[in-house]
């Protein structure tokens, strides 16, 4: 029998190709890792990472540890208990101290509110209340006729015992007043404001809650070309500010009743 020729194994000079791969696979991942790492979200590393320690550190049957499924490309959802609103107290009783002195005034004014002499309105910034000028001065005077003294004197004892700030506005119209007391309607304007002022000091308000403005007929309501308009615009304005500017949301709960115009200041 022939002897079968037995070929020699040759050495393989490409071996080095699969050290070569493994290394690129590991040097890929090593920079997959690194970018990972550079952009990860400090937040949420954190609360992962207290999370895995809490789970792995929890003891067999301790109900402490928990489950954490991560899914590759979510982002890590940690819920978050809403604290419950808390509505303020203080805002509260302002808001119903408020109403209730509005409806006082108006049972004050009940007379003249219903002749359209006074109108109590409710906004943002507190209450309104609007007393047309010729209920409480003589034309192109500032001083408090002896009818007006008892309407705004129970003005003045329903807001004493409360701690608002007030101011107090004159306003005209454009008809222009000359006198030696009164150059101009500047003057007359914040002589009857400060008129207002007057009467509620001497009936109990405190003077540093109180201040007296004049507008001479630089804020009107209405126009001034017809005689109900000027007459809507000559009215003294007793501002009763709120402490707080949302106690009363710039929502009107008052009616609006519209002024009875008069001729003349």
């Amino acid at each position: 029998m022939s002897r079968r020729h037995q070929e020699e194994d040759h050495e393989n000079h490409e071996r080095w190709l699969v050290s070569y791969a493994d290394f690129i696979t590991l040097l890929f991942a090593f920079f997959v890792v690194m970018y990972a790492l550079s952009t990860v979200n400090e937040g949420k590393y954190r609360i992962l990472s207290d999370s895995l320690m809490s789970a792995f550190k929890s003891v067999p049957g301790d109900t402490a540890g928990a489950q954490i499924a991560i899914v590759p490309g979510a982002a890590l959802k940690v819920p978050v208990n809403k604290p419950e609103p808390v509505i303020d107290e203080g805002k509260r009783k302002a808001k119903v101290k408020m109403r209730n002195m509005a409806r006082e005034i108006m049972e004050a004014l009940g007379p003249l509110v219903k002749e359209g002499q006074v109108r109590v309105t409710e906004g943002a910034q507190g209450i309104t209340v609007e007393i047309n000028a010729s209920v409480l001065f003589a034309s192109g005077d500032a001083r408090l006729e002896l009818g007006a003294l008892q309407g705004l004197s129970a003005v003045a004892k329903i807001l004493a015992p409360t701690d608002f700030p007030i101011t107090v506005e004159g306003h005209t119209d454009t008809n222009p007043i000359a006198t030696p007391q009164f150059p101009s309607n500047w003057e007359l304007s914040g002589a009857r404001a400060s008129s207002v002022v007057r009467l509620f000091i001497d009936n109990g308000v405190s003077p540093q809650r109180l201040t007296s403005t004049g507008y001479a007929d630089q804020r009107p309501v209405a126009d001034n070309i017809s005689p109900t308009g000027r007459a809507r615009n000559r009215r003294v304005a007793i501002n009763i500010e709120s402490k707080t500017p949302d106690v009363a949301a710039g929502v009107p709960i008052l009616p609006e009743i519209e002024t009875v115009q008069k001729s003349g200041k």
